[in-house]
């Protein structure tokens, strides 16, 4: 539907925002909806209505490109103004346009956040007076028109009544055309003359095409009536729609098609028995009618099938050299990972095929697990792959839908592979320990068969159901925590651990990539700011308290921002932000050293934690009152952490004797031992040495030294039991100025692990019972006697031993 707009003339402006159209082309007079989905698109709608409702719509050359450029769009379009706007619920914007005016793009000034273009005003000349030939030629087209209408081409009534009324032929050559369903070429090629004369003509020409094409459908129609019956109507069909082809002289589109999926098939180099899966689909795909509800499902297996990297990969890049070079410039430290991936090279260069390894990088969060698989990808010059199996519940998500389902899809791991488009690219499964298991099945059970070296070279995914060779990927897994991950999954990859950093290593990498980055993030120079290494340490030590590196590139990001908008409101110098400064933009320090660290002090002993997010130091607190005998226990301690203080009280009331303590003592003392932070749930098997010290120095009046730090298990019987996270903790002890570390001696073998710049830093002391952690954590020990206060005289009787478990009748007790 046409309608022509207001005598009285719009003032177009010289710049417009533009909207990129496809599949239409829109003249002058002419309305109606547009749907919008593209960000840029849907950009120039929005900054067309904050302004004055004008936008300049301009066709693209190839209707299947997303991102058009200023190359593949039409430069004459038509000056437009939005009467309506519908957001629908999918987040695409329905407009409904009215054309005004034919324009022509003489300059993009714009591409940022949509294309803005300036624009001249195409007018059709004055024609004075209409002569005979155009008067002659006006009501051709619309008797052809008529003839058009009377052969079945469907056109409103409406339009008829506004074409027999039309007087000017421009207009009426714009309506006609905007009317039949001309191509997009035609069309645009009749919108960019200028002359209404010669347009007019053109659309003369176009309606004789349509007509003498509708008269031919009819008489083959008519000729296929009397040949074939009811029964032979689809033959019909497909005759009528060769014998359509064949008189404009195009080719058969589904001939061609088919020719062309069996020239992909051909070309893809799948193996021999998927290949012949494959043309026998495409044999049913021949013999099938388009219209088939299959149809279409075969068509979209078929072009997943051409579309897997079946035969193509990338040459590895077996410079060892080189590649130590990359990693060395992407990932500071990591040393074991690197040595790994270099001895992978190497057993590659020495032998042509080997299956890839399956690697699964532990550690907290901000260590670099994902980062270092793209610098593993970059430095053996593969393709990277990423997917998140964060919240996966769905066990097609691994394997693939099967295509008796709706809208069935291949699984994430052959999504991915068409992604990188090689079928030897370093695939990382990030977050491999939060997948979940409901009633559609456990996802990582799935993976057994992905990241098993013996099975994945046959893997079957349910939508492609043919064997794919995953043994060429190298795939890499990223967990915060192992122990969720299920043991045969964890059997079927080589975990390497990732711990937390020093201050040292966070200064260099916060130097080398964070300050830098950071920088070129927030838009300024490294002339504009400079940030020392005094700030760097200050931010690590009072700002942060991580393992990893999140929250410290988060503050420096934040100082670069403040910087950043000094400078953009008009502050022309050099910026420099050492340590006293850092509280100017970030604020008073988040966090400090504890107190009980300054100075030695009786019943408190700072023991190490292990959390998800690497080590802590954990302070135990004990204190002795008079009273009945009894323990209390506060700070959200866990079952194994009460059974730790129960075990170590009852190894200090068997040795009495040698901490020189009354035989009464427990009868006659309140014992209470706290753990601070008690909103904070804690639990593990290795505060045991630390319970047990906080006890003998409460007990004996001995004071803790401040600078020792420690962890282990205790026995009844007083032997330190081994524990794990060493590296963790010892790096928590290390932040929290620890000189000391007092660890169990069978984890003396797991110092091979830390690397030397750590164990420089603090002093190791390995310690096969309790007494050997008291005689390095107390001030003096054995406890003279002199130093031991006595129990509290208590009147009367001496209560007897509490009975904990009462003897049977008939048994001995």
């Amino acid at each position: 539907m046409e309608v022509k707009p207001d005598n009285e003339e719009l003032k177009i402006p010289d710049v417009l925002p533009l909207l990129p159209v496809r599949d239409v082309v829109v003249y002058p007079y002419m309305i109606l909806p547009l749907f919008v989905g593209r960000e840029i698109s849907i950009a120039a709608v929005d900054h067309a209505l904050s302004q004055d409702r004008l936008i300049f719509l301009a066709t693209q050359r190839e209707v299947g490109e997303e991102e058009p450029t200023p190359d593949t769009i039409y430069s004459v379009g038509t000056v437009a103004m939005i009467m309506r706007m519908l957001k629908l619920p999918d987040g695409r914007v329905k407009i409904l346009v009215q054309g005004l005016s034919k324009g022509r793009i003489t300059e993009y000034l714009a591409e940022k956040p949509f294309y803005s273009v300036r624009i001249e005003r195409v007018a059709d000349p004055q024609i004075a007076e209409n002569s005979l030939e155009t008067e002659a030629l006006m009501r051709t087209v619309k008797e052809q028109l008529g003839k058009v209408i009377s052969l079945g081409k469907v056109i409103s009534p409406e339009v008829m009544v506004i074409v027999e009324n039309m007087q000017e032929p421009g207009s009426l050559a714009d309506l006609v055309a905007s009317n039949i369903g001309l191509k997009v070429e035609d069309a645009q090629r009749l919108l960019e003359i200028a002359d209404p004369l010669e347009r007019l003509g053109r659309v003369n020409e176009l309606l004789n095409k349509e007509y003498e094409l509708l008269n031919m459908q009819a008489r083959i129609q008519s000729a296929a009536k009397e040949e074939m019956g009811k029964s032979q109507r689809e033959y019909f069909l497909r005759e009528q729609l060769r014998a359509i082809q064949q008189e404009l002289g195009e080719t058969d589109a589904r001939a061609e098609e088919i020719a062309e999926l069996r020239k992909a098939i051909e070309q893809a180099k799948m193996p021999s028995t998927v290949e012949k899966e494959a043309l026998k689909q495409l044999g049913r795909l021949e013999q099938m009618h388009p219209d088939a509800a299959e149809s279409g499902m075969l068509r979209t297996y078929l072009d997943w099938m051409v579309e897997i990297p079946w035969s193509k990969s990338t040459k590895d890049s077996l410079d060892i050299k080189r590649a130590k070079e990359i990693l060395d410039e992407d990932h500071f430290y990591l040393d074991k990972v690197k040595e790994r991936i270099l001895e992978f090279l190497a057993v590659r260069k020495l032998k042509k095929k080997m299956k890839g390894p399956i690697l699964c990088f532990v550690g907290p969060p901000g260590v670099g697990k994902t980062s270092l698989g793209k610098s593993i990808a970059r430095a053996m010059g593969r393709k990277f792959v990423r997917i998140s199996l964060g919240g996966v519940r769905d066990e097609a998500e691994i394997r693939g839908h099967r295509r008796t389902y709706v809208g069935a899809l291949p699984g994430r791991i052959v999504q991915g592979l068409k992604q990188a488009g090689a079928n030897n690219p370093v695939f990382m499964l990030d977050e491999l320990d939060k997948i979940g298991a409901d009633f559609r099945g456990d996802p990582s059970s799935a993976l057994l068969e992905v990241l098993d070296p013996e099975q994945n070279h046959a893997f079957s995914d349910h939508y492609i159901n043919l064997p794919y060779n995953l043994s060429n990927v190298m795939f890499i897994a990223t967990a915060n925590q192992i122990d969720p991950v299920p043991g045969p999954l964890q059997d079927r990859m080589e975990v390497i651990n990732l711990a937390g950093y020093t201050e040292e290593e966070k200064l260099q990498i916060a130097k080398r990539y964070l300050v830098p980055r950071q920088i070129k993030e927030n838009g300024i120079t490294e002339k504009t700011l400079t940030v020392s290494d005094e700030a760097i340490k200050t931010i690590i030590a009072k700002y942060t308290r991580e393992a990893g590196l999140r929250n410290l590139e988060r503050e420096i990001g934040s100082i670069c921002r403040k910087v950043a908008r000094k400078v953009a409101e008009g502050e022309k110098r050099h910026f420099t932000v050492n340590a006293a400064a850092v509280a100017k933009y970030l604020g008073p320090p988040k966090f400090l050293r504890e107190e009980e660290m300054e100075h030695n002090e009786v019943g408190v002993v700072t023991g190490l934690a292990w959390t998800p997010v690497g080590g802590e130091v954990l302070f135990v607190e004990a204190t002795i009152m008079q009273g009945k005998g009894g323990l209390t226990l506060t700070g959200q301690l866990g079952d194994v952490m009460k059974e730790s203080v129960q075990a170590a009280l009852s190894y200090i009331r068997s040795k009495e004797a040698e901490l020189n303590l009354p035989t009464d003592f427990f009868h006659n003392m309140e014992i209470h031992v706290h753990v601070p932070a008690g909103a904070i749930p804690k639990d593990g098997p290795s505060a045991g040495v630390t319970m047990a010290t906080a006890l003998v120095s409460a007990l004996t009046k001995i004071p803790v030294r401040k600078d020792v730090a420690m962890t282990g298990e205790i026995t009844l019987r007083g032997k330190v039991l081994p524990i794990g996270g060493l590296k963790e903790k010892m790096l928590a002890a290390i932040r929290a100025g620890v000189k000391t570390i007092v660890i169990p001696e069978q984890n003396k073998k797991d110092l091979e692990e830390v690397p030397r710049h750590i164990l420089k830093k603090v002093k190791v002391v390995t310690a096969r019972t309790i007494d050997e952690v008291l005689k390095v954590a107390l001030e003096t020990y054995p406890p003279p006697p002199s130093r031991q206060g006595k129990a509290p005289a208590v009147k009367g009787k001496v209560p007897p031993p509490r009975v904990l478990v009462k003897p049977r009748k008939g048994v001995v007790a």
